[in-house]
C-alpha cells in the first residue's frame, strides 16, 4: 500500500517537474514577461516619448541607441527594446492609423542603391516612382517623401526609419543615406524619426562632420545599471513559479525553496561573479538553465551544489578543453611556446624557434619516445594553427619559409598549467619541463 502511494507520489511530482521545466526553460530562452525591462526603465521612457513627438505630435527627431548585445528584456537585446516600445507606440489608435515604418539593416543594405530600394519597397512606393529619372539620392528621397504628403506638414504620415547596425551605414560611400536621413530630420518636410541601433560606444567618430552637424546627438545608452541586490532580485523572479502553476503545494514548497537559495551563502558567491562578469541576463539564463537540469522526480528541487556545478560548467574554459584533446608531441610544443613567451616576453616567434627548444628538452631527457622527425612536428605545429591555439602574425608570404612565419600563442601560462593537470597520463617529465621556470640550457 505504501509503495504504491509513494509511486503516485512520484508520478505527480513527475508531471509537475516536466511543466516547472517547461514554463521556466520557455522564460529563460524566450521572452521575459513585458513590462519587466530589467536597469533600463528610464532609457526606454526615454525612447517612447522620442518617437511619440514623432508619430503623434509631427516633431522630427534623430537619436542613437547603443549598448551590448543582449543588453534589455530579452536575449536578443537593443532591438527588443525598440521592438516593445514600437509595439507601445502602435497601440494608440491615431499613430496605428497613421505611422509609417522603415527597417533597414546595415548588413543586408550594403550601398545607398540597395537602401533606397528596400525606402520605396516598404513605402510602397514603387508603382509612384515607376520609371522616373532622379539626378541626386536627395532628389529621390525627397519625392518619395513627398509622395507620403497628404497636404501640409500637420496632416503628413510621420515616418520611423530603423537602422539596425548603424555603424555599418558609415562605411557607405560619403555616408549619403546618412546625410539626407538626417538632414530631413532637421528640415520642414515630412515628419521624421531616424533611430540608429549600435553596439559601438565610438560611432560618432565614425560619421563625417557634415553627417555630425545634422545629427542631434540624442544618444540612448543601454547599459545594464542595476545593483547585485536587485541582480539577486531577478534571480528570484526568473526562478519563481507563478500563482496559477496548477499544484498550490508544490508551488508553495518549490518558491520557498528559491527564497531559501537567493540567502545562501555559497549561492550567492556564484551569482556575485556572474555578476561581475557580465550583467548580460543571458548569462543568468545559461546559468539557471543549467541548474534547471539536475532536477528530477525524485530530487524536485534546485540545491545550491546544483548552481555550483552550473557555474562550474559556464566558466569552463573552452580552449583549455582542446588542450586536454591533444597528443603529447603537441603538448610539448605548446610548452616550448610557453618557454619561449617566458624568454622573449610575448614576442612574436616562428617554428623554428620552438622545433630548436623541443629539441633542447629532449636532448635533456635523452627520450628516444620523442625523438620526431622535423616534418612530423611541423605537422603537430599545423594543427596546432588550424586549432586556433597559435595564430599567425602576418599573411604567408612567397618568399617566406612555414618554418620562420611569425606566430602567437593564443593561450596564456595559467591555462596551459591548469589543462595540463587535467591531462589524462602526461609523463611526469613533460610536466617537470612545463612547470620550470627557464628553459632548458
Amino acid at each position: 500500500m505504501s509503495s504504491r502511494k509513494s509511486k503516485n507520489s512520484n508520478l505527480k511530482h513527475g508531471e509537475c517537474i516536466s511543466q516547472v521545466q517547461r514554463i521556466l526553460r520557455e522564460r529563460f530562452c524566450h521572452q521575459i514577461p513585458k513590462g519587466n525591462l530589467f536597469g533600463v526603465q528610464a532609457q526606454y521612457r526615454h525612447l517612447i516619448e522620442l518617437l511619440k513627438r514623432t508619430a503623434v505630435h509631427g516633431e522630427s527627431n534623430s537619436a542613437l541607441i547603443i549598448g551590448p548585445r543582449g543588453s534589455g528584456k530579452t536575449m536578443k537585446g537593443i532591438r527588443e527594446i525598440l521592438n516593445q516600445a514600437l509595439e507601445e507606440l502602435m497601440e494608440i489608435k491615431q499613430v496605428r492609423e497613421n505611422v509609417l515604418q522603415v527597417h533597414l539593416n546595415g548588413l543586408l543594405q550594403t550601398n545607398d542603391k540597395i537602401a533606397l530600394k528596400e525606402i520605396t519597397k516598404q513605402l510602397c512606393l514603387e508603382n509612384v516612382v515607376g520609371d522616373k529619372v532622379f539626378g541626386t539620392f536627395a532628389e529621390n528621397l525627397s519625392f518619395l517623401l513627398e509622395a507620403l504628403k497628404k497636404g501640409d506638414r500637420s496632416s503628413s504620415c510621420p515616418v520611423i526609419f530603423i537602422l539596425d547596425e548603424f555603424d555599418l551605414f558609415a562605411h557607405h560611400k560619403n555616408q549619403t543615406l546618412l546625410y539626407n536621413l538626417f538632414d530631413i530630420s532637421q528640415s520642414a518636410q515630412t515628419p521624421v524619426a531616424v533611430i540608429g541601433l549600435t553596439c559601438r560606444l565610438d560611432i560618432l567618430e565614425l560619421l563625417e562632420k557634415r553627417v555630425k552637424s545634422r545629427f542631434s546627438h540624442r544618444q540612448i545608452h543601454l547599459m545594464n545599471s542595476f545593483s547585485f541586490s536587485q541582480y539577486v532580485k531577478i534571480f528570484k523572479e526568473q526562478l519563481t513559479l507563478p500563482e496559477e502553476f496548477p499544484d498550490k503545494h508544490f508551488t508553495e514548497k518549490w518558491n520557498e525553496t528559491v527564497q531559501c537559495l537567493s540567502e545562501d551563502k555559497n549561492v550567492k558567491e556564484v551569482l556575485l561573479k556572474h555578476f561581475h562578469a557580465s550583467k548580460d541576463l543571458r548569462s543568468l539564463h545559461m546559468l539557471l538553465m543549467l541548474a534547471l537540469s539536475h532536477i528530477t522526480p525524485s530530487r524536485p528541487f534546485i540545491i545550491p551544489t546544483d548552481l555550483v556545478e552550473a557555474n562550474h560548467l559556464c566558466s569552463m574554459d573552452s580552449k583549455a578543453n582542446i588542450v586536454h584533446g591533444l597528443s603529447v608531441l603537441e603538448i610539448c610544443l605548446l610548452i616550448a611556446m610557453k618557454h619561449l613567451n617566458d624568454i622573449y616576453q610575448d614576442e612574436p616567434f616562428n617554428f623554428q624557434m620552438v622545433y630548436n627548444e623541443f629539441q633542447k628538452f629532449i636532448q635533456r631527457k635523452a627520450h628516444s619516445v620523442y625523438n620526431f622527425e622535423k616534418p612530423v612536428v611541423m605537422k603537430a605545429f599545423e594543427h596546432l594553427q588550424q586549432l586556433e591555439l597559435v595564430k599567425a602574425m602576418e599573411r604567408t608570404s612567397v618568399n617566406t619559409q612555414r618554418e620562420y612565419q611569425l606566430v602567437k600563442l593564443l593561450l596564456d601560462n595559467n591555462q596551459i598549467m591548469d589543462a595540463l593537470q587535467k591531462y589524462p597520463n602526461c609523463p611526469t617529465d613533460v610536466r617537470q619541463w612545463a612547470a620550470s621556470s627557464l628553459s632548458w640550457l
